[in-house]
């Protein structure tokens, strides 16, 4: 079933921004917003009440970590994905403790950040 929610992409750096864009459009008829940094994405996510957050964890002005707990004081069930560079397990069990949905890997082949982000938009955003 194809996606036409609003989707919230958080980085710092534009090209992946695009990047990910790009993949998401393959999910369907998204709505994307972007945002540069947590603050950014704070009130972004306030303004437009995304469906899905693509959220960065290293980031100026508030890291991932800071800005998921400051969506989710908004909102407690906000579907938020950390999208990293970093792959230390302790970054990726601080996220997930933290309650993102998931933890994907900026360097993880676009197909298999495709086939992730589906199934959490289908195990998170989806109607049984």
């Amino acid at each position: 079933m194809p996606f036409a929610g609003k989707i919230l992409i958080v980085d710092d750096e534009p090209h992946v921004r695009k990047f990910v864009s790009l993949i998401v459009r393959g999910l369907g008829t998204p709505t994307i917003i972007e945002a540069t940094d947590g603050q950014d994405a704070v009130e972004k996510y306030a303004a437009e009440w995304p469906d899905l957050v693509l959220l960065d964890v290293n980031m100026q002005v508030m890291d991932g970590l800071q800005t998921l707990a400051a969506i989710q004081k908004l909102k407690p069930d906000a579907v938020v994905v950390m999208l990293t560079s970093l792959a230390n397990r302790q970054t990726v069990e601080e996220c997930l403790k933290a309650g993102a949905a998931g933890y994907l890997r900026k360097d993880t082949p676009k197909e298999a950040i495709a086939e992730e982000l589906a199934a959490i938009i289908r195990d998170n955003l989806t109607e049984e």
